[in-house]
């Protein structure tokens, strides 16, 4: 049990133990309750994510669909409901880029999200989001269909770190071949590296000496090794990028509808939800977990 859990555990037995004397503690004992609710859900939630990039930092964008002021205001209340669910997972978040629409809401937006497994919640709200309601741009009041479309991806440092484990390396000698004449050592002075998790091999045979030579090629086995880091990020981005799909009817991952009825439904789980207003205001924990559980 960890300290936190152990803490909230320990809170409500007391209060358990005080609501039979002072009555007037039970809406303090329901609020305890229902924190510890939602904590039991995200450290649920946190069993699931265990993907390569699920601990980092996280950007998320928001790009409303056709429709103009309707879907550029449909995205700021997206903005509003993912900064409400970073506030209560207690992630530091801050719009990095944001460009206002001519009317009302937002033509596109970028959050970056500070905080332990930010991305690994955040990416399944990838894809298109679906708004349903009697617009409050038309006079008629009538009813109107919105999309707007949300990316993530992780926070990758530049300075990529390569950490080469002895044990994954096999180390050959030879003796160096070639041109050269005189500035050849024909000693086994010429050093080949091969890191065998990844078959990469660098080897080296310019320098004078067998020490010189495999510095030469350490150098070059984690130039190999960071391309081939750089490579495998850029294919998992494309990867999220193909999975956002278009901007459209048919492509949406949720729908919001607040008119005729109210009811959120996510259409990868089927989780469906009445209590729209909490929603909105950041309870998205649920649709998310589910979609882990789903993905996994």
């Amino acid at each position: 049990m960890d300290g936190k859990l152990g803490f909230i555990i320990e809170e409500l037995e007391t209060y358990f133990q005080l609501i039979d004397e002072d009555p007037d503690l039970l809406p303090e004992l329901e609020e305890k309750m229902a924190h510890f609710q939602e904590y039991v859900e995200e450290t649920e939630v946190k069993h699931y994510l265990n993907g390569e990039s699920d601990a980092s930092n996280a950007f998320l964008s928001i790009h409303p669909g056709a429709g103009g002021t309707e879907s550029q205001d449909w995205a700021e209340i997206l903005l509003r409901m993912y900064l409400r669910f970073g506030e209560r997972l207690g992630f530091k978040a801050e719009i990095t880029d944001i460009l206002a629409g001519e009317e009302a809401g937002v033509k596109s937006v970028t959050v970056r999200y500070e905080g332990e497994f930010a991305f690994g919640y955040l990416k399944e709200e990838i894809g298109v989001h679906r708004l349903v309601r009697i617009s409050p741009f038309d006079a008629n009041k009538r009813r109107h269909t919105s999309f707007a479309a949300v990316f993530v991806i992780p926070e990758v440092d530049d300075s990529i770190t390569i950490d080469i484990d002895a044990k994954d390396l096999r180390i050959d000698t030879y003796r160096s071949s070639g041109k050269g004449g005189q500035h050849v050592n024909r000693t086994d002075s010429a050093v080949r590296i091969t890191h065998l998790p990844t078959n990469t091999v660098a080897q080296c045979q310019s320098e004078r000496s067998q020490h010189q030579n495999k510095d030469q090629a350490m150098k070059m086995l984690r130039s190999r090794l960071y391309d081939l880091e750089m490579k495998k990020q850029q294919r998992a981005k494309d990867k999220i990028e193909d999975s956002k799909g278009g901007i459209a009817w048919g492509n949406q991952i949720r729908s919001y509808v607040m008119q005729p009825y109210q009811s959120i439904k996510d259409h990868r789980t089927g989780l469906e939800r009445g209590d729209v207003q909490h929603v909105l205001d950041g309870d998205i924990i649920g649709f998310i977990k589910e979609s882990l559980k789903l993905r996994r």
